[in-house]
C-alpha cells in the first residue's frame, strides 16, 4: 500500500467520471458519507439500469458556470446531515482524483447551495489513503486532469 496522503480541511480535486476538472472539497471527518452539489436531478433508464441526470454549480459564488453530469445510480439512501435533518439521496460512484491518485468513491447528490463547499469527501472515500492536517488547507498541490 502506498503512503498515506497528508491533506488539508480542504483541498481541491477532479472527479473527471463526471466531468469535473475541479472543485474545491471541503475534507469532513465527521462525515461518513461523500456528497456533491446537485440543484436539479432527472432519474431515467440506460440499458434497463436507472441513472441520473444532474446539473451542477462547480465553482462557490458563481452560477453562470453549469455542468450537467449522468452516472448510474448504486444505491438510495437516508442521510442524516450534520443538523439531524434525514433526506433520502441518490448515490452514484465515480473517481475521485488527488494528489495524483485516482479512486472510487460513493458519493450522494444533495443540493448544497447555501454550503461553503460544493463537495464534501467524507470518511469512506479517505478510508487508508489519506491523513487529515486540520489546520492546513490546499496542500495537495491541484493537477488539471485531461479530457
Amino acid at each position: 500500500m502506498k503512503e498515506k496522503m497528508i491533506v488539508g480541511w480542504r483541498e481541491t480535486l477532479s472527479l473527471p467520471g463526471l466531468g469535473i476538472n475541479k472543485i474545491k472539497a471541503k475534507i469532513d471527518t465527521g462525515a461518513r458519507t461523500s456528497c456533491l452539489h446537485a440543484f436539479r436531478l432527472e432519474t431515467f433508464e440506460r440499458d434497463g439500469a436507472p441513472w441520473v441526470r444532474f446539473w451542477i454549480h462547480p465553482k462557490q459564488r458563481n452560477e453562470d458556470q453549469i455542468a450537467e453530469c449522468e452516472a448510474p445510480i448504486v444505491d438510495e439512501r437516508i442521510v442524516r446531515d450534520s443538523g439531524g435533518h434525514e433526506e433520502k439521496r441518490y448515490v452514484i460512484r465515480t473517481d475521485i482524483c488527488l494528489g495524483g491518485q485516482s479512486w472510487p468513491a460513493e458519493i450522494t447528490l444533495t443540493n448544497r447551495e447555501n454550503m461553503a463547499f460544493r463537495m464534501l469527501l467524507g470518511r469512506t472515500a479517505m478510508h487508508q489513503r489519506i491523513v487529515v492536517d486540520p489546520v492546513e488547507s490546499f496542500l495537495i498541490p491541484f493537477e488539471e486532469t485531461e479530457e
